[in-house]
């Protein structure tokens, strides 16, 4: 899950194709429904992002009762509007009526807090759930921002590699050398360094074992000289989230697929590509759909589409995860170059689950 942040932008002001009284106003590559007139292209105004939470005076101000999502409706998430995707909010809020959304979005002013949104925890089913413990030798995953916000990323024509984002529970699984020790958590979890005591019917854990994790990492530990290694994988399968990929969720047939890895190596943590830190195959990888020079048209279009994992197009495609194949710092997230693009019809479909 990307991060909250409530920003001033510059809008790029569309026409909407359907309905006459309603334009769209782009902000980086996402676009929101808004009343035709509203805004202009070159002003700015105040951009909430899906999984935004709102309180209910701003919700009442912006004439969004009974509009937004979740069982009190007041989470943000993408609709459609006239056959368009709308994705996020565009506002100018009057708490804000006195400040200067040009030199704000300058100075990347987040509003989140002096607005009173928060951001969208998913729930934690009893499954993935279990007793924690602390774990500091545990190596933490990274939030991944949208594409859609930070189209330049990525530098046109950059070396990329565009792998499939799979819908299930990511499993973080870090082993320390020193002590022989393995280390398990969820994302939310390890955010807070707190790994899973161990725990048969735990889910993440049940798939640890079931693909020998630990075994896998020891021996990565030993042909790297790491101190430690972690290895990511997506869980999935019935009974995970409502896309399966034709896993069942019992046993080893409880899908697994490693999306990432990373090593301490001389006191460094580095981030390894997994198909070449996994050389001979031990482990399943998540699908690797592209490598090439970077287009955000193309990106997008890789996006949508139906899965590849069952190998059977079973359903749709959540999306793609993209990254350099030069792993860099990127100065305009802060951090890591990654980054996803989500399928809008994975954003828009029907009775789907929003899980840890």
């Amino acid at each position: 899950m990307s991060t909250l942040r409530v920003t001033a932008e510059p809008l790029t002001v569309h026409t909407h194709p359907n309905a006459d009284a309603l334009e769209l106003a782009q902000v980086g590559l996402y676009r929101a429904v808004v009343a035709k007139g509203a805004y202009r292209t070159g002003e700015f105004a105040v951009y909430i992002p899906e999984q935004a939470v709102l309180p209910a005076a701003l919700i009442d101000e912006l004439g969004l009762t009974g509009r937004l999502s979740g069982s009190t409706a007041d989470r943000v998430k993408a609709v459609r509007l006239r056959g368009e995707l709308s994705q996020g909010i565009v506002c100018r809020p009057a708490a804000l009526a006195d400040v200067d959304l040009s030199r704000a979005a300058g100075e990347g002013t987040d509003f989140a807090e002096l607005l009173g949104i928060t951001k969208w925890s998913p729930p934690i089913p009893t499954r993935m759930n279990g007793t924690v413990e602390a774990a500091p030798d545990l190596l933490p995953w990274v939030d991944i921002e949208n594409l859609q916000r930070y189209p330049d990323l990525f530098a046109p024509g950059e070396p990329v590699v565009l792998t499939e984002k799979l819908h299930g529970t990511a499993c973080l699984t870090t082993h320390v050398v020193e002590d022989g020790r393995t280390h398990v958590s969820s994302k939310g979890h390890g955010a807070r360094g707190l790994a899973l005591v161990e725990d048969p019917r735990n889910l993440y854990w049940r798939a640890v074992r079931s693909h020998d994790v630990p075994a896998v990492a020891a021996r990565l530990a030993e042909r790297l000289g790491a101190t430690r290694v972690g290895i990511f994988g997506e869980v999935f399968g019935a009974g995970v989230q409502d896309l399966t990929y034709g896993a069942d969720g019992r046993g080893e047939l409880l899908g697994f697929a490693v999306f990432d890895v990373s090593a301490e190596i001389d006191g460094q943590v580095r981030w390894l590509d997994p198909a070449s830190a996994l050389l001979d195959g031990e482990l399943p990888l998540v699908p690797r759909l592209y490598e090439g020079p970077y287009d955000p048209d193309a990106v997008l279009a890789l996006a949508t589409g139906r899965e590849t994992v069952s190998g059977r197009t079973l359903h749709l495609r959540e999306g793609v995860v993209i990254r350099p194949v030069t792993e860099r710092y990127s100065p305009v997230v802060g951090g890591r170059a990654i980054a996803k693009a989500v399928s809008p019809a994975y954003l828009t479909r029907k009775g789907g689950t929003e899980y840890e």
